[in-house]
């Protein structure tokens, strides 16, 4: 079967066991397709204490203003079982007209369709009225810390100012076309620590039971409305994910109970004035017991591109080519672009997410094919476009 260029380096990224931190050749399968092209290629390499060093790639081709990026990461969440895999994960198999393999979808398969979109303008028009540039990490699916963020602060040292971005991450539903990322919801980790005193249970006067402490905190703050949401944005959610005493004796009162949660929040919120509404709603629950409450850092604050003349101009080539105007949305998890977004306006558009993280991921190679065009007519479009 002859695949076209973009599935045929769909597959050979697919063949890159890329599972977070590991690279495996996958920066190397792409610089090699950019070069052939003419792009300058950098590969960069952060190293933080603690953390696991990563690979990224920058890439760039025109040297002048307006400048569009592309972003996305090749690193992928492990297989899993691959005895349950219709095919092996790394192997790139096609079959039934779809490609399988571990980030078919998410995102590699997004990946060669804005490197086969980029190269091929370059082939047919030379280099951009601008420049056209690529972001490309190892740590998206891992601790984000030694990506795209430094990443960024690598390339404006270097003098580099961008104007668009658009990522490549899974945002279609049901189908490609139906959905645009226009921004995130922030994400805030928190644990309460609620400490009591051990005891008998046959004695509760002498002891301090924090079980029904740590309940009340979590029925209050569970029952909490933080808002109503906003034009953009749902309304924030808080959802505990995890209660634990740790006692496995059944006479014995507990000395300390914990809960930990995920709150996703909207632009009405900061990671600093929702801690403090938390810690609020939690001690006035908890009456006179201790209670302790602590967040993890957070590195993903809620962003939004407002809809405008970029937004319009991705919606107008995405609904040439697949017939369907895209919802703008600022639904699922976190991403990249929440780093982009300080430098520039970001959007976020690629294959459908039904597979991600899934056993049998796969990719249709109809859509493979589909974004390439979609990517390639936002090129010609963003260049020729006042």
């Amino acid at each position: 079967m002859t695949l076209s260029p973009a599935v045929a380096l769909t597959r050979d990224l697919l063949r890159c066991a890329s599972v977070t931190p590991k690279d495996d050749g996958a920066l190397r399968v792409i610089e090699t397709a950019l070069k052939d092209s003419g792009f300058a290629t950098h590969r960069v390499t952060f190293q933080e204490p603690g953390t696991p060093d990563i690979d990224n790639l920058f890439a760039k081709i025109g040297e002048s203003r307006p400048h569009l990026v592309f972003a996305g990461h090749t690193d992928v969440v492990p297989p899993g079982d691959a005895a349950r895999w219709r095919f092996d994960p790394f192997s790139g198999e096609v079959a039934d007209g779809r490609i399988y393999g571990r980030g078919a979808s998410d995102m590699k398969g997004a990946i060669a369709a804005f490197v086969t979109a980029a190269s091929g303008y370059v082939r047919e028009n030379g280099p951009p009225k601008g420049a056209i540039s690529l972001l490309v990490t190892g740590d998206e699916e891992g601790p984000s810390i030694n990506g795209t963020a430094k990443l960024l602060d690598w390339a404006k040292a270097r003098g580099e100012d961008f104007d668009h971005c658009i990522v490549g991450e899974p945002t279609c539903v049901e189908a490609l076309g139906d959905m645009m990322k226009i921004g995130r919801r922030g994400s805030l980790n928190g644990t309460i620590r609620v400490v009591g005193k051990q005891g008998h249970v046959a004695y509760p006067e002498r002891a301090k039971n924090p079980a029904p402490v740590v309940a009340r905190i979590v029925t209050a703050l569970s029952a909490h409305e933080f808002d109503a949401g906003t034009a953009h944005f749902s309304p924030t959610h808080l959802e505990f994910s995890s209660i634990d005493i740790g006692n496995p004796a059944a006479n014995v009162i507990p000395g300390q109970a914990h809960a930990s949660f995920n709150v996703r929040f909207n632009d009405l919120w900061s990671p600093e004035t929702l801690s403090e509404r938390i810690r609020n709603i939690a001690r006035a629950a908890s009456g006179e017991t201790e209670v302790e409450i602590s967040f993890a850092p957070c590195n993903a604050r809620s962003f939004l591109t407002a809809p405008g003349a970029f937004s319009s101009l991705v919606s107008r080539e995405i609904k040439a080519v697949t017939g369907r105007e895209p919802k703008l949305s600022t639904s699922g998890g976190t991403s990249d672009a929440r780093f982009i977004t300080r430098d520039c306006e970001v959007l976020e558009f690629g294959l459908t997410n039904e597979t991600i993280h899934a056993v049998d991921e796969c990719a249709a190679l109809a859509d493979i094919d589909a974004l390439t065009r979609i990517y390639a007519r936002i090129i010609a479009a963003y260049f020729e476009s006042p």
